[in-house]
């Protein structure tokens, strides 16, 4: 019987700064590239695996005091850091409750728009990094 989970308070960690309280979002795509390793007289294509390349978009409100959205992501632009998410909040890394990472997830660029009378919202992807998964 197939069953879901509804997400109602997911962990959510950028260089070691909660943004639990700012991320209405997220969506994790763990790709390992397919490399050909076909020989000749094969009947058929025939492929191993490359390389990871990860990537995790967060949507977030935009929150400018300090230890929030832009506080917190504004420094990490052009380079690398760690970012960690769970489904809850309460007792992450469980089997459960499993905690994933990023490490060294590289972010390209931190876009947003304002507009008057909206409530400011941003989407930031980090791409690579070595995906772990914490599940005791």
């Amino acid at each position: 019987m197939a069953t879901s989970t509804y997400l109602s308070s997911p962990n959510v960690t950028v260089n070691s700064i909660s943004l639990q309280d700012q991320c209405h979002g997220l969506t994790f795509t763990r790709t390992i590239e397919a490399l050909e390793s076909t020989a000749f007289g094969s009947g058929s294509r025939v492929y191993v695996a490359g390389l990871e390349n990860s990537t995790l978009t967060l949507d977030l409100y935009l929150s400018f005091s300090a230890s929030e959205t832009y506080a917190t992501l504004k420094n990490l632009v052009g380079s690398s850091t760690t970012v960690s998410w769970s489904p809850s909040a309460t007792s992450p890394g469980t089997a459960t409750n499993p905690t994933m990472t990023l490490t060294g997830a590289y972010l390209e660029a931190l876009p947003y728009e304002a507009a008057l009378g909206a409530l400011g919202q941003i989407s930031v992807t980090f791409t690579g990094g070595v995906y772990s998964v914490v599940e005791v």
